[in-house]
């Protein structure tokens, strides 16, 4: 029998036929405008992130997928650059096409869905990466035949050329086959040198480990947070974050800056990427946050620490 992962406080996500024939029936009365997209980066830094060899850096390659360059290490984050998801085709092209991408270092999987987790993208990047991939996906990697994998259980840590990576919760779920449901875990990725913390979120509901986190962790610098794929709210409230619950989460990590993902690459639910957006904007203006706190990048833009 294999194990099977929960959330913190056995918060379940499980959905009944019903709730699904409810959504979809839901889902056919909404119009969508989805002809506005979230727009590129007119001037990307491909070359810069190519030569960087010192400097703190994020790209946003759109989803859930960043490069993050921290001690010369090239690090990606959920590596997704596929063209359809299930029957709905991407919506946005991906920031820096694959062939592009410098040498990868390390790779971090949240976890299992397909949205974060695309092994034709993964067979295609340079280098040969360290994986870093929740408890209970190692032998999947193993039998798709890739070696230099480590599995990371809720607040385990491991360091690689001076960079410690802890494995911190999220509430959320997992699945890619009919039998698999939550037979590896979930979570999120912070990333530390001597000079600052940055905390990828990964997929997650609002949860009481926000605070946990940031009792652990007293000095984020940057959360990458997600706010898209939370409507219907009644159906995705347990697994996706919404953009207003996820100011709240930045809030009570105390952190020092703001960067939005999971939006506007797939239709994963009813919401739009301009949407999520919108909300996010709203709910900053008003708490009346510092506009500087927040860092809404274009898709294949680049934020390079001075």
């Amino acid at each position: 029998m294999r194990k099977k992962y929960s959330n913190l406080d056995d918060v379940k996500n499980n959905k009944s036929f019903k709730d699904m024939m409810k959504w979809n029936k839901e889902r056919r009365s909404k119009v969508k405008d989805l002809t506005i997209n979230i727009p590129q980066c007119q001037d990307k830094q491909i070359e810069e992130i190519k030569e960087n060899r010192s400097m703190t850096s994020y790209t946003w390659i759109g989803h859930s997928t960043f490069l993050i360059q921290m001690n010369g290490v090239n690090i990606l984050t959920d590596p997704v650059w596929a063209k359809r998801m299930g029957f709905q085709k991407r919506l946005t092209e991906p920031g820096i096409p694959l062939e592009d991408l410098p040498e990868i270092d390390v790779v971090v999987i949240s976890h299992g869905h397909y949205d974060h987790l695309d092994f034709p993208t993964i067979k295609k990047l340079k280098g040969n990466p360290q994986f870093f991939v929740p408890i209970g996906l190692k032998p999947l990697f193993n039998r798709k035949g890739y070696q230099k994998v480590s599995e990371m259980g809720w607040w385990e840590s491991a360091e690689i050329r001076g960079i410690q990576i802890h494995f911190v919760p999220a509430q959320h779920w997992t699945r890619r086959t009919l039998t698999d449901m939550n037979t590896s875990h979930w979570g999120g990725f912070i990333f530390q040198n001597q000079k600052e913390t940055l905390y990828f979120v990964g997929d997650t509901g609002y949860f009481a480990g926000f605070k946990q986190i940031s009792e652990r962790f007293d000095n984020i610098d940057t959360v990458f947070m997600p706010i898209g794929a939370y409507e219907p709210e009644w159906f995705m409230k347990d697994s996706h974050i919404s953009p207003e619950d996820s100011v709240m989460a930045f809030l009570e990590l105390k952190a020092k800056k703001f960067v939005p993902m999971h939006y506007g690459a797939y239709r994963l639910a009813d919401d739009t990427g301009p949407e999520a957006l919108e909300r996010l904007y709203r709910e900053w203006e008003k708490l009346q946050l510092p506009l500087h706190q927040l860092e809404v990048l274009a898709i294949g833009e680049t934020f390079i620490q001075d």
